[in-house]
């Protein structure tokens, strides 16, 4: 079964390895140290639960968990603070957070807590098991496109590329965002092998004049759908 995904802020070194080396287990965990670079993350990847420390640099807790509310009403925010002020426990709450844990706390409950959030989107997970792209319908999960008549299989990482540029579709996409979010990383030989996925994926509609993959030189790509 795929771990959940945790995007875990925090500018303490000491206690971020602590709690990275106690969820790793359990969670994929993708730890940032500002709020800058985690909400840069979020912006290109896809989380489960978010794990917001509040005093960090570049951007506090409270200002990120309000980007990131704004953008997304559904993913749970647990926050994680040495703050514990009821005042700050009722601005978290307030700016959309679902939970507030002030330091110092057990593992156990951290877990807890994340595991009845975790369960409560699943639930309640409105995402489509299928996708509508031109006359195909994508399967992520499956790594498949089918029509009434032919059925296409993908590979993990077409499919991860597919599903990236469905849900960012008509939008301007940065070469180093698409490259972050697929691969895990942006260096030279990445961008190559993106470039060869593109071409793929061209292939694949090569039929479909509505579905387009532009490149933006310099910038990225666009994928859209007339």
């Amino acid at each position: 079964m795929e771990k959940s995904k945790i995007l875990y802020a925090e500018d303490d070194k000491t206690i971020a390895f602590l709690i990275q080396d106690s969820l790793e287990s359990y969670y994929e965990i993708a730890h940032y140290p500002d709020g800058k670079s985690a909400l840069a993350a979020f912006n290109t990847q896809s989380f489960d639960i978010c794990l917001l420390d509040i005093m960090m640099p570049e951007l506090n807790g409270f200002e990120l968990a309000q980007y990131i509310r704004d953008k997304n009403s559904e993913i749970p925010i647990i926050f994680i603070s040495a703050k514990a002020l009821k005042e700050d426990r009722i601005k978290g709450l307030k700016i959309g957070a679902d939970d507030y844990l002030v330091k110092p706390f057990s593992i156990e409950e951290l877990i807890l807590k994340i595991e009845v959030f975790l369960k409560r989107s699943r639930k309640t997970d409105s995402s489509p098991l299928q996708y509508k792209v031109g006359k195909y319908y994508f399967d992520p999960k499956n790594y498949i496109l089918q029509d009434t008549e032919n059925t296409i299989t993908l590979t993990q990482r077409e499919s991860d590329l597919l599903l990236y540029f469905i849900r960012h579709k008509n939008t301007v996409l940065k070469r180093q965002d698409i490259l972050k979010a697929v691969w895990g990383d942006d260096d030279y030989f990445m961008g190559r092998s993106l470039d060869v996925f593109i071409s793929r994926l061209r292939k694949v509609f090569a039929d479909e004049h509505n579905i387009i993959i532009e490149n933006l030189h310099g910038i990225g790509f666009r994928f859209s759908e007339k």
